[in-house]
């Protein structure tokens, strides 16, 4: 994954601060991310999943609305309608320098915006929503104690989130007027609603609203157990992963897949340069990340070099098992391979032939679920020995390194 930041103009020709965030490869789509109420591009919902779509080869365009984090303008100035108008300069921003986009995705009140946004922007095909309301008036309960005075004086500033914010009558009047739900009926585009059951600031509620006013193709899935700013990163990126695998059913493969897929057996692995040591590891149409623990240096997103050893002898271990028990018929019901590495003195191998220094151990346990009986189960850990990458790890091994032009 990289990173790019810029600014674009809006309606007003205020600068609006950007970053995309890019998979290594090709694109398969472009997406557009709208943040929470005062939130921002960079909060950890919004980087988080932005940035977890380009591993899964999704382009994600974030931004700050007009008046917060670094663009121009003056919050006071904006309000709903405003909103949705920066999303239609992103998009066209992205059409003119990219290819536009044809994902909306939106959290908070950023989820409504992207549903009023969604019939300006032709190319859109997705839309996604997180934690949405289904009434725009409803972020106005942030400050409901304050509403009198914004009506009588016509601006009042208030605090969301421990930061001062000042607000106008123009915002009460703007989503007082808004027709969310008849936008949602004639969406006409693909829609997945994320929402938490325990949301306290924006109730599930909201999420029926929405599901119901939609016609089909719609889809709901529940985020049980997550705040309402999705602040465990699990949850943020289970939201992003289940974006990833929803957008598989309405978005053209784009050729460079096709060709990457001819390419089985290729496993390609490239520096992100976000933290020390993060790698994007791709092998055809599949990509994930490698790196090392924080203790280490590294962000501690992906396994590192020696637990994908370890994986791919567990995972060889584990099919080769399968493949055995289902020619032989045994009733072997579920393989699990739990296996760790140290180094330790070669004078402590009994078995080894190296008898100074350090060599390398690999344990591991096989545990086999099933009605298998003594024989049956020493006859699987005998083929455990010989699965293709034991046989690799146990053998002589000819590396060649050569260099090669970028």
């Amino acid at each position: 994954m990289r990173s790019e930041r810029f600014d674009f103009p809006n309606a007003r020709g205020e600068k609006l601060v950007a970053v995309l965030d890019l998979p290594l490869g090709e694109a398969r789509a472009y997406a557009l991310f709208a943040h929470c109420f005062t939130c921002g591009k960079d909060n950890l919902a919004a980087r988080r999943i932005a940035e977890r779509l380009a591993l899964h080869g999704i382009a994600v365009l974030r931004f700050d609305f007009t008046g917060l984090g670094g663009s121009e303008g003056e919050f006071a100035n904006t309000h709903f309608s405003s909103n949705v108008d920066d999303l239609v300069a992103a998009a066209d921003h992205l059409r003119g320098t990219r290819r536009a986009p044809a994902v909306l995705i939106g959290h908070s009140l950023g989820g409504a915006a992207v549903l009023a946004a969604a019939h300006r922007i032709a190319e859109t095909r997705c839309v996604v929503t997180i934690a949405a309301p289904a009434d725009p008036a409803h972020v106005t309960g942030l400050f409901k104690e304050r509403i009198g005075d914004i009506r009588d004086t016509g601006e009042v500033e208030v605090v969301l989130a421990g930061r001062p914010f000042r607000i106008r009558r123009e915002f009460l009047d703007d989503v007082a007027e808004q027709a969310l739900t008849e936008r949602v009926a004639q969406l006409r585009r693909a829609l997945l609603i994320f929402h938490s059951p325990t949301d306290a600031l924006v109730g599930i509620d909201n999420a029926s609203r929405i599901f119901a006013a939609a016609k089909h193709p719609k889809s709901f899935v529940s985020l049980a157990g997550a705040d309402h700013l999705l602040g465990d990163r699990h949850d943020a990126e289970y939201v992003a992963n289940v974006i990833a695998a929803w957008l598989g059913r309405y978005l053209d493969e784009p050729a460079s897949t096709a060709t990457a897929k001819s390419e089985a057996g290729v496993v390609t692995v490239r520096e992100t340069r976000a933290g020390k040591f993060q790698q994007e590891v791709s092998s055809g149409p599949h990509r994930f990340l490698a790196d090392e623990p924080v203790s280490y240096g590294g962000l501690d997103s992906g396994p590192g070099p020696y637990e994908l050893l370890l994986a791919s002898l567990g995972a060889c271990t584990s099919m080769t098992l399968r493949l055995y028990a289902d020619n032989k018929k045994l009733p072997l019901e579920r393989v699990t391979v739990r296996l760790t590495h140290e180094k330790i003195h070669a004078e402590d191998c009994e078995n080894c032939e190296t008898k100074e220094g350090v060599i390398d151990r690999i344990d591991r346990h096989v545990t086999m679920e099933g009605d298998l009986d003594a024989a049956a189960r020493k006859r699987l850990l005998e083929i455990a020995d010989k699965c293709p990458v034991h046989r690799t790890l146990t053998s002589e091994i000819d590396i060649r390194t050569f260099e090669q032009a970028p």
